[in-house]
C-alpha cells in the first residue's frame, strides 16, 4: 500500500478540528492538508449533540484557556454565522438564583463575568426576572445579552466546504490505528491507508486519550465519559420559555445543571442531566461498551472522582431513570411544568478528561511535542470557542 504524504493531518471532523484545519489552510494556503475522521460525516459527536448554545463566557476562570478562547471565539463564531448564513440568534439569558442560599454564588458568576469583559450584564430582582421570563420563578437572577443559539451541525459543515474549497483533503469512515515518530514527520496508518505528515493535530474528542496514546507514553489523563439527556417541552407549553433559563450550578458537581433552551430550529430543550456513560458514544442509558467501562473503571481517578461526587452522581443517575425527579428538577425554575408536558428529547455524551488524582479538568488542555499537537481536553465552550482555539493552535504550527 503506497504511502501518501501531505503537510499537515488534522484528526477528528468535530468543530474543533474543523476550526483548526480551516484556520490552517488560512496561514498556509499552499500546504497541503488531510483530514482523517473515523465517522461517515462531521460532527457526528460533541459538535452535533450539544444544546446549539453560543456561551458568552462569564462561568470561566478569569485568565483561563477557557474564558480567553471562549470570549475570542464568540467574536469569531458570529463573524462566521453573518458571513455564511449559518441560522443564530443573539438572544439572551437568565441565570436565577431559587433561594437566598444561592446569591453568593450568582453574585461570583456577575464578577467573573466582569472580569471576563462582558458589557451589559444585569442583575435582576424578582420582579425584573419576572420580565425576562414571566414563568419563572426566583429570589433573584442576571441576564446575560451576548448568550445565544446557534446550528452548530450547519456550520460544521460550511466550514469542511470551505476547506476543500482551500485545497485540503477529508478522508471519513477511517479510525487511525497507529502513529509513528518518522524523520521529521509522523507515519499516521488507518484500516484504509497509509499517510506521511509533516505535522499533526489530534482533535478526536471522545477518543482524544486514546489517540494522544498512539503516540505519547504519558499516560496522565483518560477521558470519562458523561452522557447529557434531554426532554423537549410539548409545543403547547413552550410559551412557559421565551429565551434560554439557567439555575445557579450547583457547587458540588462540575455541571452547569439542568436548563431551559429555546433551539434554533424551533422548540425548548429542558436538560441536560450528567449521568456517567457505559460507552463512549452511547447515546442511551442501556448503551454499553465493555471496552470503554473497563477504561473508566481501571482509572485510579475515577474512584477519587466517586469519593467526591458519589452522592450527587447517584442522583443524577437516579433523575436519569426517573422522569418525575427530572421534572422536579425543572420545576425550581418553572413551578407550572409538569411531567407530562415532557416528552423525550436527544442526549449527548460529554468528554471530560480526569487525571491520576481525580481532578475533572476544568480548562481546556492541549499536549505539544514536536510536529506533533493533541487536544486532550476541549469539553464546552468548545463550540463557541472553536474558531479561536483553531487559531491558538494553527499559532503554534511553524514550517
Amino acid at each position: 500500500m503506497a504511502t501518501r504524504e501531505f503537510d499537515i493531518i488534522v484528526v477528528g471532523a468535530g468543530l474543533v478540528g474543523l476550526a483548526t484545519a480551516y484556520s490552517l489552510k488560512q496561514k498556509y494556503p499552499t500546504k497541503s492538508l488531510l483530514i482523517i475522521e473515523k465517522e461517515a460525516g462531521v460532527s457526528f459527536h460533541q459538535s452535533g449533540h450539544n444544546s446549539g448554545v453560543i456561551h458568552s463566557g462569564i462561568y470561566y476562570k478569569p485568565g483561563s484557556l477557557k474564558a480567553r478562547n471562549c470570549i475570542t471565539g464568540y467574536h469569531g463564531l458570529l463573524q462566521f454565522a453573518k458571513e455564511y448564513g449559518i441560522p443564530h440568534d443573539i438572544c439572551g439569558k437568565v441565570i436565577v438564583a431559587t433561594d437566598h442560599s444561592e446569591l453568593q454564588a450568582l453574585e461570583n458568576i456577575y464578577d467573573r463575568g466582569v472580569k471576563n469583559g462582558l458589557s451589559g450584564l444585569k442583575k435582576l430582582t424578582q420582579t425584573e426576572l419576572l420580565e425576562y421570563e414571566p414563568y419563572v420563578r426566583g429570589v433573584a437572577g442576571i441576564h446575560v445579552p451576548q448568550t445565544g443559539i446557534i446550528d452548530y451541525p450547519a456550520m460544521a459543515k460550511k466550514l469542511l466546504e470551505l476547506i476543500v474549497e482551500k485545497g485540503a483533503e477529508a478522508a471519513f469512515n477511517e479510525p487511525v490505528q497507529k502513529i509513528t515518530p518518522s524523520n521529521d514527520g509522523y507515519i499516521m496508518e488507518t484500516d484504509k491507508g497509509i499517510y506521511f505528515a509533516k505535522k499533526i493535530i489530534t482533535c478526536a474528542g471522545l477518543q482524544s486519550d486514546r489517540v494522544a496514546r498512539l503516540d505519547q507514553e504519558d499516560h496522565d489523563l483518560r477521558i470519562i465519559p458523561f452522557r447529557g439527556e434531554y426532554y423537549k417541552l410539548k409545543s403547547e407549553k413552550e410559551h412557559l420559555v421565551k429565551n434560554l433559563i439557567y439555575p445557579v450550578p450547583d457547587p458540588a458537581f462540575p455541571f452547569l445543571g439542568v436548563h431551559f433552551t429555546r433551539m434554533i430550529q424551533g422548540g425548548v430543550e429542558a436538560g441536560p442531566n450528567a449521568v456517567l456513560a457505559f460507552k463512549r458514544e452511547g447515546y442511551r442509558f442501556r448503551d454499553f461498551a465493555i471496552k470503554d467501562v473497563v477504561d473508566t473503571f481501571s482509572w485510579p481517578g475515577f474512584w477519587k472522582i466517586v469519593m467526591k461526587y458519589g452522592r450527587t452522581g447517584a442522583m443524577e443517575m437516579y433523575r436519569s431513570l426517573s422522569k418525575s425527579s427530572f421534572t422536579k428538577s425543572l420545576q425550581k425554575l418553572i413551578p407550572e411544568i409538569k411531567e407530562e408536558d415532557l416528552i423525550e428529547g436527544g442526549a449527548g455524551v460529554r468528554a471530560q478528561a480526569c487525571d491520576r488524582s481525580g481532578n475533572l479538568v476544568d480548562d481546556f488542555n492541549f499536549k505539544e511535542a514536536k510536529n506533533i499537537i493533541h487536544v486532550r481536553n476541549a469539553p464546552s465552550p468548545a463550540a463557541t470557542s472553536c474558531l479561536s482555539i483553531g487559531k491558538y493552535i494553527s499559532d503554534r504550527i511553524q514550517f
